[in-house]
């Protein structure tokens, strides 16, 4: 790649791995979060929550907006956005401006982050050059994660409103970046094209209720989980009916013909619930069972983060070799096995007992994530690469708060007391969930092993096409 390829992969990679620390770092400071402002557990469920519902909630409609108002206009507007808010979130004197302050930075990433993928998707053209580009970005996310969990218990050590002035300080150098090494582009042609409000509105307000519901699920009743999704999918619904009638949708309908398409983002889904539950139960487990501290905790994850060298160095080389739908496939097939060597885990394992699946999962996710973010990508025009960056992070995230409400839940009802040996009986029953996830992810990424292959046709055969009033 050039000098300037490699200046606008930089700059993106950058938001990436800014999306990513942010998260782990607030992860790990919220006792002392609560601590200081003195917020109640509810409360602080949603520091968390606010996020995941702009994020969320907004992906759709931000990826959308990448393709009609200009990917580079979208990407730095909302960085500023992210930057500004994060530091409100620092200077918060009681919850609900914390609370308030984390879900519009949730909507900002919803915006920039679909925005900073297509703008690689069209930046690089299809083939080699871009699935470099896109494995080494996949590479800078995961590495944001896993090193904001050792990063977010150093600041959270010295002052938990470092978690906050510390993205600030990134996302002011990653805009001065962007500004200079980002090509400007003409504004997109829309003629004929309008903002699908009704259709925005709708898909927002659905996701945002189903996202609600399954975050919620564990902490409320089960007439209120129950009622929330009902309202989400009745939403979703008139979502649905309002894109076949819209001269200019939102969502154009024809998009899901596209199998490779579908399976990359249910596969997303899953992978993600897998992922993100397995790593919540294996905290609960080193802290609450095992004692240890955060910095501890952060230190023995760390090894997941494995996947941000493996994935722009090994991986291009097995998906060059073997097919993108194979190298996902074998990637969904190791997390099954990290999380069955899981399953046996007693109150007094070592490190080095526990070792094998971490290391495991992180090769998996090098394998999994970037190929994933290929297929849902591959075959589809320019002019919605939007909005195919913007349903697969949807699918990333509900993937995520799936997987974090049902291993929560699941560990609460088999969990009957306060004893060790109960607590170990809960985390042996929740495992299961993430190794059920990744086997059924696993499953849906067979039927893209039909061609030897890793394009786009070869993973799903059904490129997109050219839209239609039939295709809507």
């Amino acid at each position: 790649m050039s000098a300037r390829d490699w200046g606008v992969l930089f700059v993106l990679c950058g938001a990436i791995f800014l999306e990513g620390i942010d998260v782990a770092m607030l992860n790990v400071a919220l006792p002392s979060i609560r601590s200081e402002l003195g917020m109640s557990t509810g409360e602080l469920q949603w520091v968390m929550s606010a996020y995941v519902l702009g994020y969320g909630g907004f992906m759709l409609l931000g990826g959308r907006a990448a393709d009609l108002f200009g990917r580079r206009r979208m990407f730095v507007f909302w960085l500023t956005v992210f930057l500004l808010f994060s530091g409100l979130g620092g200077f918060a004197t009681d919850g609900w401006t914390l609370i308030v302050a984390r879900f519009v930075t949730g909507v900002a990433a919803a915006f920039m982050t679909p925005a900073g993928l297509s703008i690689i998707t069209t930046s690089f053209e299809e083939g080699p050059r871009r699935d470099k580009a896109l494995l080494v970005y996949s590479g800078t996310a995961a590495g944001g994660f896993s090193i904001g969990l050792v990063v977010g218990g150093l600041l959270a050590a010295v002052d938990w409103r470092w978690v906050f002035f510390a993205p600030v300080v990134l996302s002011f150098l990653i805009l001065i970046a962007a500004l200079s090494l980002l090509p400007r582009s003409p504004r997109p042609e829309r003629t004929g094209e309008s903002v699908d409000l009704a259709g925005s509105v709708s898909v927002t307000a659905a996701i945002v209720l189903l996202v609600l519901g399954v975050e919620r699920a564990s902490h409320t009743g089960i007439g209120w989980t129950l009622g929330t999704l009902a309202a989400g999918l009745v939403l979703l619904a008139v979502f649905v009916a309002v894109e076949r009638r819209s001269a200019s949708p939102l969502v154009r309908l024809g998009i899901f013909r596209s199998g490779a398409l579908v399976r990359a983002n249910l596969s997303a889904l899953l992978f993600s619930a897998g992922f993100f539950g397995f790593q919540f139960l294996v905290v609960l487990y080193l802290q609450e069972l095992r004692g240890w501290s955060t910095l501890q905790t952060s230190f023995a994850m760390i090894v997941i983060g494995i996947d941000a060298v493996l994935s722009p160095t090994l991986t291009p080389t097995l998906v060059a070799r073997f097919g993108n739908a194979r190298v996902i496939f074998g990637g969904l097939l190791l997390a099954a096995l990290a999380y069955a060597l899981f399953l046996p885990v007693g109150a007094d394992w070592t490190y080095p007992m526990m070792f094998p699946s971490l290391i495991i999962l992180g090769l998996a996710f090098a394998l999994a994530y970037g190929p994933l973010t290929i297929a849902a990508t591959d075959g589809i025009e320019e002019r919605e690469q939007g909005l195919a960056g913007g349903l697969l992070y949807t699918s990333f995230q509900f993937g995520a708060a799936l997987g974090l409400s049902a291993v929560t839940a699941v560990n609460v009802a088999a969990t009957d007391a306060d004893s060790p040996a109960a607590l170990l009986d809960g985390y042996h029953a929740a495992l299961a969930v993430p190794l059920a996830a990744a086997l059924l992810a696993a499953l849906v990424s067979a039927f893209g092993l039909r061609s030897p292959k890793g394009t786009a046709v070869a993973y799903g055969e059904t490129p997109a096409r050219p839209e239609t009033p039939a295709a809507r």
